[in-house]
Parts: structure tokens; C-alpha cells; sequence
């Protein structure tokens, strides 16, 4: 494990005072504890502001809700005493001047002396006249094989057999949730179901939703589209079907990489934000969208930090997809930002992120207009592909009205006239051909019988599409698309 290699290596050094960045409290005591009995012959004292030190008979309660005293114990053993000190949640008490002068004097003597302090927290907010003392430390949540070990703890004690894929699935479900929290949603899943099968991510992937609702950047989505409720875009189905099983331990063992992300351009209501939906959807993966709107704080470095903690929720939940909708109003060239630079940190902190990352968050970026994206994103590295969502052609047009009228009558569909539709369609996008459907009905409905072919020819007709509204920018795009620098969604030609 790579946290005990770093922490001995520390303590064999001497490092005076260590920080342990963590929200596994007892799971993190109880590695430093084994550590210390198998690699060091050290006293542990613990303390924590409510009960003062405990484990020690002739030291219990001492520094009860007295934090400046429960230093006071590292002057009071003899200096040839080896010993370390477990300090709990001592990170708040940092910004007091007492409590800081003391901590500057004890490390002097830590320097000379077998003893170090273990600072344990989950904020690793330290002061800046102390970060030259003290060591940060961080504390991973439990890792493939830690969490392949509970599942097969609680299987052989339950005495069932999963498939492989299933325990897979679960093992992935379960990752970026500490190992406490897995045995309570494990046995709030034992509890319903009586046993652990593919019902159990469903579950899994809701605890996983409660962390989310703790930040107000990221959103939680319960996406249930397919990427069969996609009309055409073949192409791009196809590259996503082939990446399909790339998260799990078979790829990693494969020595495949596992995938960054896409950028999605094209012209709205071409389907780019259900294809994010329908890729969560498909890979059984929990879906994070981020508001950039409240990712850009008033305050002075508030931007910076709402992007640090996107990046660290995240990172907690991987592997997840992180969906990005309009990325080009987020970071637009075009507008004049009086924002002292916050826009340009953001995007660099941003872009370094996206080329340098190595947990399984695997980004879905979309975007409308093409001439407001920075190059830094749109470079090659940032993202595994960049594919262009065309209007759909008049094949892929009656495969879009089928989808969409099996959807509203399931029963009837095959009577509709498709070819017809499909022909009157031109220039439509999808989001465009299923809002004739729905003015169809509306127009059927008011007139008390059931909507028919020659409603949707009607409501064809009086819509226009946006994409001759904006021609310029559909030629535009079509003319970046022609240029080779990105890869076509759809099989047909742009131009036919």
C-alpha cells in the first residue's frame, strides 16, 4: 500500500508533524497502528477535544477540551521515550496563536527527539507560518483490491455465488466510497433484497448521489436514455460501444488506458446532451453534471477553489462521467472578461486537469459554437475525440421519427409514413423532428382523435428550423467538420 510506504518512510526520517488528510477516521487509525507495531517500537497516544488522551491508563483524559495542553504532553515525556502522538481533527484548532507558537516550539524539539505528531482531518487548510513543519499527508479511499476483499468477505460469509461480471460491476460501483460506508449500504442492500445481484448497483449508485448533494457545483443525474434513443450518429455509437467495458479490471489487466473523455460539436438539438445521458446510462456509471454558472464566485479565488473541489468530488467518485454542457459559454475567447484573469487561471487549472489525469472521470464536453472555443481545449490530448454532430441526413431523419413514435404510440407506429416525414424534414435537427410530433398531437388531441401522418406534414411546415435561421453558423461548422480536424458522428456525408 502506497499511503504505509510513504508514512514509514516519513517516520524513519524524522518528519516532525504530519497531516493526515482523511474522512476515514478509524480505518486510518487502524493502519497507522499496524504500521507502527510492525515497523517501529513506538508508545501511540490518542487525542481527540472531547475525551482528551485515551489507550493510555496513566495519561486518560488528560487535555479534556484543552488542546494547548494536549501538546504540553509532548514536552512531559523524556526525550529518549519513543512515541507518536494521534492528534484527531488538531487542524481546526492551527489558526489560534497559542496553539501555533506552541506547535513551532514542540517541532524543535521533535527534530531531536523519537516522536512525531499525527495531525488527523479532512480539511487540509494549514496555516501559511506552519507549512514549512508540517507534512501533508493523504489518506486514499479504498482501493479495486481493498474493495474486491470486503465483497468477498461478505459473499463468503452470506454463502452465494455472483457472476464475475456482476462482482465487477459492484466492485466499480463501489468505488469512491469509504470502506465504512460500503458495508452499510452492503447490508442496507442485504436488508432489502435478501441477497447481492444486479439490483444492488442501482443502490450503490444512489449512496453515491448523497456526496454529491454536499456540493452545489456538481449535480446528480439519474440518466435513463440509451443509445438506442439516438437516431443515427453510428459512428459515434459505435466508438462508444467499443469503450464500453474499458473501466473495469479485465481492461486495466489488458494494459488498456483507461478513456478521457469526448467533445461534442454541433448544432443544437443535433443530440449531444443525450448522448452524455445515454453514455451513463450504458456503461452503468453515475452521471455528474457541472454548472459553470456557479463554478465562477464573486470572491477572489473562490473560481479557483470551486474547480479544485469539482476536480477532488469527482476524482472521489470515479469511475464516473462528468458532463460539461455549452463548454464554449464557460470559456469563451470572444467575450471581454473584466474578471482580473479568473476566466484564464480557471481554464489552465481546467485544460492541465484534462491532459494530466489519471482517475477514471471520463469528461463529456459539448458545445454550440465552435469560434468561441479556446485551442487549448480543443487540441488534441485534452479529450480522446472530438466528433461533430451534423443535422441528421433523411435515412437517419426516419430512424429519429420511428424512435420517437414508438416512444408515443407503441402500438401503431409502423403506420405512420416515414419516408414522407423524413422528406419534409430537411434542415430539422432531432430535438426539432420530435417537437412536430408533440405539435401534431396537440393539434389531433384538441380536435378529440388520434394524430396521423399528415398532422406531422403540418406542423413541418409552419416550423423553422434554427438551422436556417443561423445559416452562417450551420456552414460554419459543416466547414470546420469538411476540414478533417474532426471525426464525423454519422456514416453519411455532411453534404448530402
Amino acid at each position: 500500500m502506497q499511503f504505509n510506504n510513504e508514512l514509514t518512510l516519513l517516520l524513519k526520517a524524522r518528519y516532525p508533524i504530519i497531516f493526515i488528510n482523511t474522512i476515514e477516521e478509524d480505518r486510518v487509525e487502524y493502519v497507522i497502528r499496524k504500521n507502527i507495531k510492525t515497523n517501529f517500537n513506538r508508545s501511540i497516544y490518542s487525542w481527540d477535544f472531547v475525551d482528551g488522551y485515551t489507550n493510555n491508563p496513566n495519561n486518560e483524559g488528560f487535555a479534556k477540551k484543552n488542546p494547548l495542553q494536549a501538546l504540553e504532553l509532548v514536552e512531559r515525556l523524556t526525550p529518549e521515550t519513543p512515541a507518536l502522538f494521534l492528534l484527531k481533527d488538531f487542524n481546526r484548532f492551527l489558526t489560534d496563536i497559542a496553539i501555533s507558537r506552541k506547535v513551532k516550539n514542540i517541532g524543535r524539539l521533535l527534530k531531536l527527539q523519537p516522536k512525531t505528531i499525527i495531525i488527523l482531518g479532512s480539511e487540509s487548510k494549514i496555516p501559511n507560518e506552519l507549512q514549512d513543519l508540517i507534512t501533508v499527508l493523504q489518506f486514499q479511499l479504498p482501493t479495486k483490491i481493498e474493495i474486491s476483499q470486503e465483497l468477498n468477505r461478505l459473499i463468503q460469509s452470506l454463502n452465494i455465488e455472483i457472476e464475475a461480471d456482476l462482482f465487477e460491476n459492484l466492485t466499480q460501483a463501489c468505488q469512491g466510497l469509504s470502506l465504512e460506508r460500503i458495508r452499510r449500504v452492503l447490508s442496507k442492500i442485504i436488508a432489502t433484497y435478501k441477497t447481492i445481484d444486479h439490483r444492488s448497483i442501482k443502490i450503490l449508485l444512489n449512496e453515491k448521489k448523497q456526496i454529491i448533494k454536499q456540493t452545489e457545483i456538481l449535480e446528480y443525474w439519474s440518466a435513463n436514455e440509451k443509445i438506442t434513443s439516438i437516431g443515427g450518429v453510428e459512428n459515434l455509437k459505435d466508438w462508444l460501444k467499443k469503450r464500453k467495458r474499458s473501466f473495469g479490471i479485465k481492461a486495466a489487466n489488458y494494459g488498456l488506458p483507461t478513456p478521457r473523455g469526448l467533445l461534442l460539436v454541433g448544432i443544437q438539438g443535433t443530440g449531444k446532451s443525450l448522448t452524455a445521458k445515454a453514455i451513463a446510462t450504458e456503461w452503468q456509471l453515475p452521471l455528474l453534471k457541472l454548472d459553470v454558472g456557479k463554478l465562477f464566485g464573486g470572491i477572489v479565488g473562490e473560481s479557483e477553489s470551486r474547480l479544485r473541489q469539482m476536480i477532488e468530488v469527482s476524482e472521489t467518485l470515479a469511475p464516473c462521467i462528468l458532463w460539461i454542457d455549452e463548454i464554449d459559454k464557460a470559456f469563451s475567447i470572444n467575450e471581454n472578461n473584466n474578471d482580473g484573469g479568473t476566466t484564464n487561471r480557471v481554464l489552465a487549472t481546467f485544460i492541465s486537469w484534462l491532459s494530466e489525469k489519471t482517475k477514471p472521470v471520463f469528461v463529456v464536453a459539448t458545445a454550440n459554437n465552435v469560434d468561441r472555443l479556446p485551442l487549448e481545449i480543443i487540441r488534441k490530448g485534452r479529450f480522446d475525440e472530438i466528433f461533430f454532430l451534423d443535422l441528421p441526413q433523411k435515412q437517419e431523419r426516419e430512424q429519429i421519427f420511428k424512435i420517437h413514435l414508438q416512444e408515443f404510440r407503441p402500438n401503431n407506429w409502423e403506420t405512420f409514413d416515414y419516408k414522407k416525414l423524413a422528406q419534409l424534414s430537411e434542415s430539422f435537427s432531432g430535438a426539432e423532428i420530435k417537437q412536430t410530433i408533440i405539435e401534431a398531437m396537440y393539434h389531433a388531441f384538441y380536435e378529440e382523435r388520434d394524430f396521423t401522418t399528415d398532422d406531422i406534414c403540418s406542423a413541418l411546415n409552419e416550423l423553422i428550423p434554427l438551422a436556417q435561421l443561423e445559416s452562417n453558423q450551420t456552414k460554419k461548422l459543416k466547414n470546420w467538420a469538411s476540414s478533417g480536424q474532426i471525426r464525423l458522428a454519422s456514416h453519411y456525408s455532411i453534404y448530402l
